[in-house]
C-alpha cells in the first residue's frame, strides 16, 4: 500500500476535525475582539483613572500621598533633611513603581523645582526648573529633603481616625486613602493628569483667597465666588487676562480657559527687553525655539540677539531689540505669534468616591467641605471615647479614694495574683477594666495626693465629654470649626498673589501689525485644482507653465502677496486664505494641490476662486436651472479668523460659473438647447444672503440647462450683440457661431 504524504495527511484530518483546530496548537476558542478588550483592556483603563492619574479631594493622587506621608512617618516634618535617595527608598515600601517615577514626583513637589504654588517639600540641591525644558535635576544622591510647615496641616490629627488606612501592596503596612488637609489643597496647588479617555488639570489659586471663599461659602451657600477669588495664582506669575464671564464658567463646570502672558521689563542703557516671568504652560527654550523661527523666516525683524540669562537669582531672557524700536510695540506682536502668552485650559476631574467627577470650584469646595466636615467628626468621635475611656477609669480610682487601707489589704490578703482583679471588684463594685487599672497602680501611688490629683481631672472630663457630644450633634459647630482652622492656615502660610491681572481693554485684538511682507504676483489656477503663486520677474524667466497631464490653466490674475483668496467648493462650502500662506513657486513646479492644502473635506472637489483686497464688488453666480445670484462680497468677510464658511452659495441647484464684478457688466449665458443671452448684472438686485437662490434670467425648456457662462469682453461685444435681451428672463437666440474662451492659453 503507498504511503501518504504528510500533505494528505492534514489534509484528512482537516476534514474530520472542527474549524476552531490549528495543527499543532489545539483547540483555539472564538473570542470576539470587544471582549477581550474588556477583560484585559478596562481594568487597566479602570486602574489608571482611579489609582494613578486622577487627584482625590484632598488634592493628591497615590503617588503624591505615598511620598508625603513616608515622609511624615520618617519624623521629616520637624527633624533634619535627609538624602532624597534614602526618601526614595522607603516611599518604595507604598509605592511599587520604582525608584525613577517617585524621584520625579518628589522633585514636583519640592521649592526648588518652582512648580507649586505652595511647595510640600523643603529641598536643598538641584531639583530643576519648572520653566526650563533642558535644566535637569540632580540624582537623588546628591540633593535633599524635608517637609514645608504647610505640611502639618495635611497631616493633622491623621492619627485620631479621620480618614481610612488600606493596607500597602504586600500588607506589611498601611496607608492613608486620603490626607485630612485643614485647608483645600486640591486647589491651592495645580495638578495635571493624563488618564484613559480622561485627563484633568487644575490651576492653582492663592491660598488666602480660598480659605476666605471656603469661609464665605460655609456662612452663606449663595456667595458669589468671584467677589473673594479674583482668579487662579500660578508659581510662575505673569499677568492674567480679567474675563469674568470666563471665570464664571471655570467656576461653575470646571472647564474653561484663562489667558496668561509673560512678565517683561525694559533696559534702557542696554537697549533690551527682559522677560522674567512666563506662563505656567510653556518654557524658556520653547519661547525661544519660536522666536528665532520667526527670526529666520523673517516674519520679525525687531530682534538682533537673543539669549538665557537665568541664573540663582531667577528666570531672565533678554531679548536686544534694534535701535528705535518701541518694545511695547514688539512685546504684543510677540505676545500674538509666541508662547510668551499661552491659555491654560482647566479641566477639573476629580475623583470623588473613586468616581472621576468634572467640577467647577462652587461644586470642588461643596465636597471639600463635606470632607472636612466628615474629618471633624471622625476625630471628635475619636477623642470622645478616648475621654470617656478615661473618665471610667478615674471614676475606678475615685471609689478607692473612700478606703486605701482596704484596697491594700484586698491585695496583701490574696493568695493567687489571677484573683486579685475580681476580689478588687468585689470589694469596691468596679468593672474588670477599673480593677485591672487599680491594680497596676504601682505601691508608690497608693497615697492619697496621688489618687485626688488623678481624680481631680474627672469634672474636667465630663464637661470635655458634653462639648464633644454637643459638637457631634451640631453641623454648625463643626462649620465653626472648620472656619477656625481655615483662618489659622490663612494667617500662617499665606502669601501675596503672584499672578497679577490686565484687562481686555489694555489689549488691542483688532489692531494687529500685519508683518507680512507685500509684493506683486501672479495667480494661477488650473481645472484639476493646482495652484501656483509666482512673482513678475520668475513669470519672465519662465518659458512654459508645467502642468498636470491633461490639466488646463481656468484663471490667472495678478494680484498680491496679501490678497485674500477664497476656494468655492462643490459642497456650497468656501475656504479662505490669503496668497501670503502659499510659497512663491515657479513656472516648472506642479504648485500646490488645493483640496489637500486646505483640507478639503472628503469628496469635495474645487469649482472656483475669487481673489480680493478689499471684499468691495459683488459676486454674480450662475445656476444650472436658468437663475443668477448677486452677493456682496462682503458677505464673505469675517471679523474672527474663520478658515471655512459654509452655505456659501445655495444647494437647490448646481453652480456653474461666478464672476466677481466691481461694476454693472454683461455676461453671456449658454444653455445645453443651444440658446444664448446676453444680460447685464446691473438687472439683479443684489441679495445680502450668501445662500440666496436668485432670479431666473434665463428661460429653459424641458430638460435643457445652463452649461456655461462667461463675462463679455470688449472684443466679443460686436459678436454677441444679437443675444442682449432687455428684461429677464428670456429663452435667448440660437448661438451656432459663439466660440468657447473659457479656456485659457498661454
Amino acid at each position: 500500500m503507498p504511503r501518504k504524504s504528510k500533505k494528505d495527511t492534514e489534509k484528512s484530518v482537516k476534514k474530520n476535525v472542527p474549524d476552531a483546530y490549528i495543527a499543532g496548537s489545539g483547540i483555539v476558542a472564538e473570542e470576539h475582539i470587544t471582549d477581550t478588550l474588556e477583560k484585559n483592556y478596562m481594568p487597566y483603563a479602570m486602574s489608571v483613572i482611579v489609582s494613578r492619574a486622577l487627584p482625590e479631594i484632598d488634592g493628591f493622587k497615590p503617588s503624591h500621598r505615598k511620598l508625603l506621608y513616608t515622609m511624615y512617618k520618617m519624623g521629616l516634618l520637624t527633624g533634619a533633611k535627609t538624602k532624597s535617595a534614602n526618601i526614595v527608598g522607603q516611599t518604595m515600601k507604598l509605592n511599587p513603581h520604582g525608584d525613577a517615577a517617585i524621584y520625579e514626583t518628589m522633585v514636583r513637589l519640592a521649592r526648588g523645582n518652582e512648580a507649586l504654588l505652595h511647595p510640600y517639600i523643603d529641598s536643598k540641591g538641584n531639583f530643576g526648573k519648572a520653566y526650563s525644558r533642558d535644566m535637569a535635576y540632580a540624582a537623588s544622591r546628591y540633593t535633599e529633603a524635608k517637609l514645608n510647615p504647610i505640611c502639618a496641616e495635611l497631616f493633622r490629627d491623621i492619627d485620631k481616625d479621620t480618614v481610612d488606612f488600606v493596607p500597602n501592596y504586600d500588607n506589611e503596612t498601611t496607608e492613608p486613602t486620603l490626607l485630612p488637609a485643614t485647608f483645600p489643597s486640591v486647589l491651592v496647588n495645580s495638578n495635571v493628569g493624563i488618564a484613559v479617555s480622561m485627563a484633568s488639570s487644575v490651576c492653582s489659586f492663592n491660598l488666602a483667597e480660598i480659605c476666605d471663599t471656603t469661609i464665605a461659602l460655609i456662612r452663606s451657600p449663595e456667595h458669589n465666588i468671584l467677589s473673594t477669588l479674583k482668579g487662579p495664582d500660578f508659581s510662575g506669575g505673569g499677568f492674567m487676562l480679567y474675563d469674568e464671564d470666563e471665570l464664571e464658567k471655570v467656576y461653575r463646570t470646571g472647564r474653561g480657559s484663562v489667558k496668561v502672558r509673560s512678565r517683561y521689563q525694559f533696559d534702557k542703557e542696554s537697549n533690551c527687553i527682559e522677560i522674567v516671568q512666563i506662563p505656567p504652560t510653556t518654557t524658556v527654550e520653547a519661547i525661544m525655539d519660536k522666536i528665532v523661527e520667526l527670526i529666520k523666516g523673517g516674519k520679525i525683524r525687531e530682534i538682533s540677539y537673543i539669549r538665557d540669562e537665568t541664573d540663582i537669582n531667577g528666570l531672565k531672557l533678554a531679548i536686544d531689540i534694534k535701535r528705535g524700536v518701541d518694545p511695547d510695540k514688539l512685546m504684543k506682536k510677540l505676545f500674538r505669534m509666541t508662547p510668551l502668552q499661552d491659555n491654560y485650559s482647566c479641566n477639573f476631574n476629580i475623583l470623588i468616591g473613586g468616581t472621576p467627577r468634572v467640577m467647577g470650584v462652587y461644586e470642588i469646595l461643596d465636597e471639600w467641605i463635606a470632607f472636612r466636615r466628615e474629618c471633624i467628626k471622625r476625630r471628635t468621635y475619636f477623642e470622645l471615647n478616648k475621654k470617656k475611656e478615661r473618665l471610667h477609669l478615674l471614676l475606678g480610682l475615685q471609689k478607692i479614694l473612700l478606703d486605701i487601707d482596704k484596697a491594700v489589704r484586698i491585695v496583701r490578703e490574696t493568695e493567687e495574683e489571677s484573683e486579685v482583679v475580681p476580689n478588687l471588684m468585689i470589694g469596691f463594685g468596679i468593672d474588670e477594666t477599673q480593677a485591672e487599672y487599680v491594680a497596676e497602680i504601682k505601691l508608690r501611688h497608693l497615697n492619697k495626693e496621688y489618687i485626688l490629683k488623678r481624680t481631680a481631672d474627672i469634672e474636667g472630663l465630663k464637661k470635655d465629654i458634653a462639648e464633644m457630644e454637643e459638637i457631634l450633634g451640631s453641623d454648625k459647630k463643626i462649620k465653626n470649626i472648620i472656619v477656625s482652622e481655615l483662618k489659622e492656615v490663612k494667617d500662617k502660610y499665606s502669601q501675596p498673589r503672584k499672578t497679577m491681572f490686565y484687562y481686555g481693554g489694555d489689549e488691542d485684538e483688532n489692531e494687529e501689525e500685519d508683518d507680512v511682507p507685500d509684493y506683486s504676483v501672479n495667480l494661477f489656477l488650473t481645472r484639476d485644482g493646482y495652484f501656483k503663486k509666482i512673482t513678475s520677474q520668475s513669470l519672465r524667466m519662465a518659458n512654459e507653465q508645467k502642468l498636470k497631464d491633461g490639466d488646463v490653466i481656468t484663471m490667472f490674475t495678478e494680484a498680491t502677496n496679501k490678497t485674500e483668496l477664497l476656494f468655492f467648493t462643490d459642497k456650497c462650502q468656501v475656504y479662505k486664505t490669503r496668497a501670503d500662506a502659499f510659497k512663491d513657486a515657479k513656472a516648472s513646479e506642479l504648485g500646490d494641490f488645493i483640496p489637500v492644502k486646505l483640507g478639503f473635506d472628503e469628496y469635495e472637489n474645487l469649482l472656483s476662486m475669487i481673489a480680493t483686497t478689499d471684499y468691495s464688488g459683488y459676486l454674480v453666480m450662475i445656476f444650472d436651472n436658468g437663475k443668477a445670484a448677486k452677493v456682496p462680497l462682503s458677505a464673505y468677510e469675517t471679523k474672527t479668523n474663520r478658515k471655512k464658511l459654509a452655505n456659501a452659495y445655495t444647494s437647490k441647484a448646481r453652480l456653474i460659473k461666478m464672476f466677481l464684478v466691481t461694476e454693472n457688466t454683461d455676461i453671456l449665458v449658454r444653455s445645453t438647447n443651444g440658446r444664448a443671452i446676453v444680460f447685464n448684472t446691473g438687472m439683479i438686485l443684489p441679495k445680502s444672503a450668501r445662500d440666496t437662490i436668485g432670479v431666473q434670467v434665463m428661460t429653459l425648456k424641458a430638460k435643457a440647462e445652463v452649461d456655461n457662462a462667461y463675462i463679455v469682453t470688449n472684443d466679443m461685444a460686436e459678436n454677441v450683440q444679437k443675444y442682449v435681451i432687455k428684461n429677464v428672463p428670456a429663452a435667448g437666440n440660437l448661438a451656432k457661431d459663439l466660440e468657447d474662451p473659457d479656456q485659457l492659453k498661454l
